[in-house]
């Protein structure tokens, strides 16, 4: 019963990660550009040093949580996420809201390497316990929309930003008083749960292999793994930061209100999410080369159809290349889940993600001046050739992951 709370308080974390980390994409592309007379190229930058937080506070949460306590660590997330929401919505210039979006971005940096590595512990259903975990963190982007959109329309921008951070602090304490005999262990959910898996420097695989061949395998798919992690957070980045504003500029014949934009994003958003539930019971039963290759193809088909579309045709589309972006998500944490020890989980995803979150940093000035200068249309043929060097990667995967992880305890999923 306790695991099963776990759970879900990891799965509301990865929500409210996701949500925290949005809401200013629909703030700025609705409201403040009228509010403070800067143009959506304009206000964008101001995003940057909290993806940037995001991004290189990974490392140093996922070290910190594999000394210390990974539910100490969770504490304080939920908790510090929300006081600098809160704070956020207090800004009342551009440079305000930057600072306040990069404490928000230094509290949320720590839920990927840490809840990450809690929900991967091995075991024959860890594809999907990934999968349902990853649908959760996908609600929350789609509630970024749907819940900003609202608030603007019924009481203010502000308010997208402070209820969410009351909601987290309570949360949090809730979490810090369920798991308080956790929280002050060093390490406890890697103790608590021992997980048999193969080394991420590949020593334990490579003394069964007897020689050299495993380790250039390990090594190419090692090299496979941050590459496709760092291409893929461009169109992770590119389309979850721009469907407010992609809608808002060629939806006009469906909706043009705040709360209806962030409806049909919302919609899009939390359709496609549930694409994770199939991917993640697909490589349980196939494997990450066949499954990512899928998805990357469904994307590069979508993202050419897309440019030039309007209305129902382009609402359409969207749901179809956000099934392929929000599909690839879980694999390459399947593939660190499956391959590294438990003991250095968390410090391997915060790495990572490291990776991942600092490519969604840099991602935003190319949205600025791709948009500034040739539109959207552009920005859709960039994320075409992105999944096409993704499936070009993802061809030289073997057929299976070496060294598969013996069956194992995990996090109950229901």
């Amino acid at each position: 019963m306790k695991d099963r709370l776990h759970f879900l308080f990891l799965n509301i974390g990865h929500f409210l990660d996701h949500l925290f980390m949005l809401i200013f994409a629909t703030v700025a592309a609705l409201v403040l550009m009228s509010e403070w007379g800067l143009s959506y190229a304009e206000l964008i930058p101001y995003a940057t040093p909290g993806f940037i937080a995001f991004g290189l506070c990974s490392l140093p949460s996922g070290w910190l949580a594999d000394r210390w306590s990974r539910e100490g660590m969770m504490t304080v997330f939920f908790i510090g996420a929300g006081l600098a929401a809160i704070a956020t919505s207090t800004a009342t210039t551009p440079f305000q809201i930057g600072v306040g979006l990069f404490a928000v971005g230094i509290f949320a940096s720590i839920y990927h390497p840490v809840g990450l590595a809690m929900v991967a512990r091995g075991g024959a259903r860890m594809g999907r316990d990934i999968a349902v975990n990853g649908v959760w963190g996908n609600l929350g982007v789609g509630c970024a929309a749907l819940l900003t959109g609202f608030l603007i329309d019924q009481v203010s921008w502000r308010a997208a930003f402070w209820i969410p951070g009351i909601v987290s602090i309570a949360i949090g304490i809730a979490y810090g008083f369920h798991f308080r005999d956790r929280v002050s262990t060093r390490n406890a959910s890697s103790a608590s749960i021992p997980t048999p898996t193969a080394s991420a420097t590949g020593s334990t695989a490579a003394a069964s292999s007897g020689d050299g061949e495993f380790r250039a395998m390990l090594l190419r798919i090692t090299v496979i793994i941050f590459f496709t992690t760092a291409v893929s957070s461009i169109i992770f980045q590119g389309t979850t930061f721009t469907l407010p504003k992609v809608f808002e500029e060629r939806l006009g014949g469906i909706g043009s209100s705040a709360t209806v934009i962030g409806w049909l994003a919302f919609i899009v958003f939390a359709i496609a999410s549930f694409a994770q539930v199939v991917v993640g019971n697909l490589l349980d039963r196939y494997g990450p080369r066949l499954v990512f290759a899928s998805v990357a193809a469904i994307q590069i088909v979508f993202f050419l159809i897309m440019p030039g579309l309007t209305d129902w045709a382009a609402l359409f589309v969207a749901l179809c290349f956000m099934l392929g972006a929000f599909g690839q998500i879980p694999i390459n944490d399947y593939m660190i889940g499956r391959m590294a020890k438990s003991e250095l989980r968390a410090s391997i995803y915060g790495a990572r993600y490291i990776v991942s979150f600092a490519v969604l940093a840099a991602v935003l000035p190319l949205i600025s001046w791709v948009h500034s200068n040739w539109g959207f249309d552009v920005l859709f043929h960039i994320l075409a050739a992105a999944a096409m060097a993704i499936l070009a990667a993802v061809l030289l995967l073997p057929g299976r992951l070496p060294e598969p992880v013996p069956p194992a305890a995990s996090v109950p999923a229901e």
